[in-house]
């Protein structure tokens, strides 16, 4: 397939009648975005050292990347390394996964505040901002209301703790289909839940491929909770493909994002249906260029 078509491809069904502007496929310029690119290393270059993943997504134009636990049983010799290379390539680890324990029984509450102590030495050692935090699965025989309150009272020392270390913690929703028993599959009481914990070192990930699945009404809910975003995830559905190979309108979200002067990360979370680089490389373009054509 060559660039033309793909270029047709990527910016095809999903995006509709508010496609993607029909503009040239080059190197777009970021200084009127507001809002920055990653990509989330688990859904590329798998068969790939860690030196060459990083090496890839600087070949698709990207400055940052978020970890779900490859730095699992590294050396501190391995960090030396692996933040060394990521200096070399212009490139900051923005965000990272890895904790087990979650927030929704009250009964674990301190087990999740004694691990996420024991986390933040490793992210330190990343030199990564923040850490993403999932509300876990529902307990059986618990309200609702209990759940609800246990993720408050859990994450208001957590964030606490957090803004000591100079981190902020993202609670990211998950949608039913991925997980049935997990709790957090609501964006909007994900809002509510972090607005009522009210500390700056406590944001929310918006995941627009759980949120579309879950409840979708995507921009509504950005537009009323930007001041609590801290992290947005992108990928189409169905299939966790790039934009334009689904029915999330990201034409609409990127604008949104841009007229909000949304100034976080936007991480490609999505799993490429051709050669990633290029794949990865148009989806940021074509995100740029839509802000800046506004």
């Amino acid at each position: 397939m060559n660039r033309r078509k793909f270029a047709r491809t990527i910016a095809g069904a999903a995006l509709g009648a508010a496609a993607l502007p029909s503009l040239p496929v080059v190197a777009a310029a970021t200084e009127n975005v507001p809002f920055k690119f990653s990509i989330m290393l688990w859904t590329v270059f798998k068969q790939l050292s860690f030196d060459q993943r990083l090496e890839k997504v600087a070949e698709a134009g990207y400055h940052a990347v978020e970890l779900v636990g490859e730095f699992k049983g590294w050396s501190d010799e391995d960090f030396r390394k692996a933040n060394a290379k990521k200096r070399s390539l212009g490139i900051v680890f923005d965000s990272t996964a890895g904790l087990t324990k979650g927030i929704t029984d009250p009964s674990g509450r301190d087990a999740f505040l004694a691990e996420l102590k024991t986390f933040f030495p490793i992210v330190a050692k990343l030199e990564c901002p923040t850490i993403i935090v999932l509300s876990g699965n529902r307990v059986e025989g618990v309200s609702r209301e209990v759940h609800h309150n246990a993720c408050v009272e859990a994450l208001k020392p957590a964030a606490d703790l957090a803004a000591k270390e100079n981190v902020t913690l993202l609670l990211e929703n998950i949608d039913q289909e991925e997980n049935p028993m997990y709790y957090l599959t609501s964006v909007a009481e994900g809002f509510e839940i972090v607005r009522k914990v009210d500390n700056p070192h406590m944001k929310f990930l918006y995941d627009f491929y759980h949120a579309q699945i879950s409840e979708g009404n995507l921009i509504e809910k950005l537009e009323k909770n930007i001041d609590l975003v801290g992290l947005v995830h992108i990928a189409d559905v169905p299939g966790r493909h790039q934009p334009g190979t689904g029915e999330i309108n990201y034409s609409n979200i990127f604008r949104k994002l841009g007229e909000l002067n949304y100034g976080g990360y936007a991480a490609m979370e999505f799993m490429p249906t051709e050669d990633p680089v290029a794949v990865l490389s148009l989806a940021r373009e074509q995100a740029i260029q839509v802000v800046t054509a506004r």
